[in-house]
């Protein structure tokens, strides 16, 4: 796998780096002409001559357009039967010499959409990234005609009307079955606004050399997606023959209440699939037993609970455990143990109603008190209660990144491309998850998966907390493929999720 594969960039960097391409002498119409003719490959192997016949290409005034006559050239010459449809005459020289080639070799242009609706498969290229302007009424009303339409829709480098870095539709946009990112991955791939556009993301990469792009980004990259292969660097898959289970790590949860007992069951059963050595678990007194019976190898704390059954005190010595995750199932009435636990000096997760009751205070400032690391692991709703300032639904990926500078903590947002920022300003990205993980639970189960890798990882000197909290969240979210691909997605609830865990490591 190129090692450029994880990187992730905004539209302005992407433009940068391409400068740098140029500026070394790369002709731009060779490069339109490798990137285009990958593309044409790409469509052929999708929808090969035996399966469609006519094939109708969106063209627009830019290089996206370039990219999109290229493809149609090369589509023609394969035997396909090509309609153009380009509704803006006047375009860049390059797109125009395109242009006027097609249309010697007999390829029919039009200006009205209608001519296309009957063919077997659309291409895409009206506009590609950097679009900032809402698209014009009448192509709008275009879009929305092919959206109605049954037939499979690629679009080169973005769906046109999508914005590069927010996702944010501009004005309309076409639904894709696939999408071809040219050379880099923009951060629109990652924004959950964008899915529902995109379809089916492939990356084609057409040759950038390392050099080029950092000599625009830092290394390691700001923003990057986790693969497989970086997972394995990060997860702690070989032992010493002579450790024991407090060197592989001691984890404490806080959770659960004798209204939600299941949440300190699921966050448990999601620590044990880490490997940690050693794993104690604080729940109301009344819990207790029920706790045993499902994790005979932890060390169960009864602890004092409140009229409502929920955790009063922790009676333990907070300072004896490697990591402290708190809040699942912990319900509003827990504020006071949540008042202790924010003033442990060892590494501490929040979640669920942990992060609820952080939501009834001055959110940023009470983090900045802490000296350890803080990971905060919030869903959409639980992210706006925390941050209420900030515009989550504008730019998610924005949005994770200032609060995580701002409170100094680690923020995981939960999401189908769940993201993970740290103080320092960078950024992992999850490429792959399901919806069968939207369900009551699998946030626990991700929490204490969590905490039982940090607790191994802690205390090693070349494991970094937040490339920790990306890889348990790509084990968690690869489970959930795996299980959904055995049990279908509805047939995923989280104790199920537990029980795949194990599955999902084993292919890394």
């Amino acid at each position: 796998m190129s090692q450029l594969e994880s990187i992730i960039v905004s539209a302005a960097q992407m433009g940068q780096i391409e400068k740098q391409i140029f500026k070394a002498g790369m002709p731009v119409a060779a490069l339109m002409e490798k990137a285009a003719t990958l593309c044409a490959s790409k469509i052929i192997s999708l929808y090969p001559l035996s399966s469609i016949n006519s094939v109708g290409i969106l063209v627009g005034p830019g290089h996206n357009g370039g990219d999109a006559l290229v493809i149609a050239r090369e589509l023609f010459l394969a035997g396909y039967e090509i309609k153009v449809y380009r509704p803006l005459s006047k375009a860049k020289d390059l797109t125009s010499k395109h242009a006027d080639y097609a249309a010697s070799l007999g390829i029919k242009f039009y200006q009205d959409i209608e001519a296309l609706l009957s063919c077997d498969l659309i291409i895409d290229g009206l506009f590609g990234f950097g679009l900032t302007r809402s698209l014009p009424e009448n192509i709008v009303e275009d879009l929305n005609k092919l959206n109605k339409q049954p037939q499979p829709v690629v679009s080169i480098d973005l769906p046109s009307g999508i914005h590069t870095d927010t996702a944010e539709v501009l004005g309309g946009a076409i639904r894709a079955t696939h999408t071809l990112c040219l050379g880099l991955w923009k951060k629109a791939f990652f924004q959950d606004a964008a899915l529902e556009y995109i379809g089916q993301p492939h990356r084609i990469d057409f040759g950038i050399l390392p050099h080029h792009v950092w000599s625009v980004l830092t290394q390691p990259a700001p923003i990057r997606q986790i693969t497989p292969s970086l997972v394995r660097q990060f997860l702690p898959l070989s032992r010493s023959q002579v450790t024991y289970k407090y060197k592989q790590g001691h984890l404490l949860l806080i959770c659960g209440s004798r209204r939600y007992s299941g949440g300190a069951i699921l966050t448990a059963l999601g620590a044990r699939a880490s490997g940690v050595g050693m794993l104690s678990v604080a729940v109301p007194e009344s819990l207790k037993p029920l706790l045993v019976s499902h994790l005979p190898e932890a060390l169960i704390i009864g602890c004092p609970e409140n009229r409502e059954g929920a955790i009063a005190s922790v009676p333990t010595a907070l300072d004896n455990y490697d990591v402290i995750a708190c809040g699942p199932g912990m319900t509003m009435d827990a504020e006071a143990t949540l008042q202790k636990v924010l003033q442990v000096e060892c590494p501490l997760i929040l979640d669920a109603d942990g992060l609820n009751l952080l939501a009834q205070q001055e959110t940023i400032p009470t983090l900045k008190q802490r000296t350890a690391t803080t990971i905060l692991t919030p869903h959409a709703g639980e992210f706006k209660r925390l941050f209420p300032d900030l515009d989550l639904d504008r730019d998610r990926l924005n949005a994770v990144q200032i609060v995580a500078k701002q409170s100094h903590a680690i923020v995981l947002l939960k999401g189908a491309k769940t993201a993970i920022a740290s103080p320092e300003g960078l950024m992992w990205l999850i490429p792959q998850s399901t919806p069968a993980l939207a369900r009551g639970g699998s946030g626990d189960v991700l929490t204490g998966l969590i905490g039982g890798l940090m607790a191994q990882t802690i205390k090693d000197e070349r494991a970094l907390v937040n490339d920790t909290v990306a890889t348990a969240a790509w084990w968690h979210a690869r489970a959930g493929i795996i299980a959904a691909e055995k049990r279908t997605e509805l047939g995923v609830d989280a104790y199920t999720l537990t029980n795949y865990l194990v599955a999902a490591v084993k292919e890394v």
